[in-house]
């Protein structure tokens, strides 16, 4: 088999990017080590920032999302039971919109699906070779036979654990990362969401958000240290500890039900330098990480296959690599910036044992200069809602 751009693995960033080429009449094979349905079944974040809903709508897939996405023109911060309402809207003239990252991903595998582009889904014993030269290839096995793929480029989209930035020699990449002592325990219940729009709070005992899947279905988190087990959280204690964590009115209006999903996740942030590797380029997890604070890791991964996507069209349409060779520095300059962001909101809103009381006495002063400064609550708009691909 030959193709011009084989991309490895079939979440959001891979598959956006397996669009934005198929319109612009490249050819790409998305190879995925799991089966469609896992892909589907995987519960990750919900928040779209505005460029990436506009994508969406740009490669012909905005319309569930602006028939279903929840748009929401701010958020709201509690520390204590202190609210403070940052409004997106009046602040940058922009929203996010909520809706799940499995809805993403199904319009983007539906798409596919009916135009007839090549996905192979349960590729076993993943391998990329000969990237650092002209002619990269990528071999698996399926059904117990072997397969070899011949391309272009390859381009990363595997996640943190896929095979990508593993094959790279250690000599020719650098990680960062940053460890966080703790995780986020979260559940979804078919109740309607305590509010309008997202509740982050500080609380002393710990980190709490209230997000929604939709009207009817709701996502709510509470931190918990490293090491806890989900089976030592019953739904009551659950509600319990959410409950003490928000402002009093969000706890009295707080509609609690049966867990229909339950899970731990662990925290961190991790970058990878550089994202080039010859004719291997990482996009999406397989690059970076983000703590979920600020609502970056699916958006982040859309700006990554923007730019790469918009490099490969320049490559085959223009005959120019110079869209190819700034791609890596490009794009980690807007990770970093992400990076910043959710380690400025995680940094805000959880309970740091090692920092002790005065580490509290920082966060609460951060939080009163952001509650009576117009340009704090600008920056945080500005972030929140997305920065320019520029």
């Amino acid at each position: 088999m030959r193709t011009q751009v084989a991309i490895i693995g079939a979440g959001p960033a891979g598959l956006m990017l397996g669009r934005l080429l198929q319109l612009a009449g490249i050819e790409a094979v998305i190879l995925e080590r799991k089966s469609a349905d896992y892909v589907l079944s995987r519960i990750r974040a919900g928040v779209l920032e505005q460029g990436t809903a506009d994508l969406l709508a740009r490669v012909g897939l905005g319309d569930r999302v602006a028939a279903e996405g929840l748009p929401h023109g701010g958020i709201d911060m509690c520390f204590d039971g202190d609210l403070q309402r940052i409004d997106f809207t009046a602040r940058v003239g922009r929203h996010v919109t909520v809706y799940g990252q499995t809805e993403v991903t199904r319009d983007l595998m539906e798409a596919r699906e009916a135009s007839g582009a090549l996905t192979i889904y349960e590729a076993g014993d993943v391998a990329v070779h000969d990237f650092d030269g002209r002619q990269p290839r990528i071999t698996w096995r399926k059904d117990g036979i072997e397969h070899a793929l011949s391309c272009d480029f390859i381009a990363g989209c595997d996640g943190f654990h896929g095979v990508c930035r593993a094959s790279v020699p250690e000599r020719a990449i650098r990680t960062f990362e940053r460890h966080y002592p703790f995780g986020w325990l979260g559940i979804l219940v078919e109740r309607p969401p305590v509010s309008e729009e997202l509740i982050y709070a500080h609380h002393e005992r710990g980190f709490a958000l209230c997000s929604m899947r939709s009207l009817t279905r709701s996502r709510y988190y509470v931190q918990v240290p490293e090491g806890e087990r989900v089976e030592d959280w019953s739904d009551q204690r659950f509600w319990d500890e959410l409950r003490g964590r928000i402002n009093p009115e969000a706890a009295q209006r707080l509609q609690i039900g049966p867990s229909i999903e339950k899970s731990i996740a662990p925290l961190r942030s991790f970058v990878a330098e550089p994202l080039r590797f010859g004719r291997l380029f990482l996009a999406g997890d397989a690059a970076h990480i983000v703590p979920p604070t600020g609502a970056k890791g699916l958006n982040l991964a859309i700006s990554d296959v923007a730019m790469l996507g918009a490099a490969f069209v320049e490559h085959y349409a223009e005959r120019s690599d110079a869209g190819l060779d700034a791609y890596s520095a490009r794009a980690l300059a807007r990770i970093w910036k992400a990076e910043r962001f959710s380690w400025w909101m995680t940094s805000l809103l959880h309970t740091f044992p090692e920092t002790g009381p005065f580490g509290r006495r920082i966060q609460r002063a951060e939080f009163d200069y952001l509650c009576g400064s117009v340009a704090a609550q600008t920056s945080l708009a500005e972030n929140y809602t997305g920065l320019s691909l520029d």
